[in-house]
């Protein structure tokens, strides 16, 4: 018995790294398909997005605009930034949205 107990510790250890070797390959490949979905989607928003991490739609949504107006932009900004401002029991995470958003 004792010497079947190595054989079957190498067995293991060799599922389990061959396991996850095949999901960091899954999730490589993934990942290559949404960065190619992305370039697709146009250089600006591509841009966009890299620099703050949110799509122009998603930013639009968060800020709760339907066209790009400066004014808009910045009346949206600072109402939501108010609201949620931390002081009066806002969250942290909420903030970073909308100031990337804008």
């Amino acid at each position: 018995m004792a010497k079947y107990l190595p054989q079957i510790t190498v067995m293991g250890v060799q599922v389990v790294g061959r396991a996850f070797a095949w999901a960091l390959r899954q999730e490589f490949s993934a990942s290559q398909a949404a960065a190619d979905a992305r370039g697709h989607a146009g250089h600006q928003s591509g841009a966009a997005s890299s620099l703050s991490g949110l799509s122009l739609q998603e930013a639009q949504q968060i800020l709760n605009i339907s066209k790009l107006s400066p004014e808009e932009v910045q009346k949206n900004y600072e109402h939501l930034f108010k609201v949620n401002d931390e002081s009066m029991g806002g969250f942290f995470y909420l903030l970073s949205k909308i100031v990337r958003a804008k």
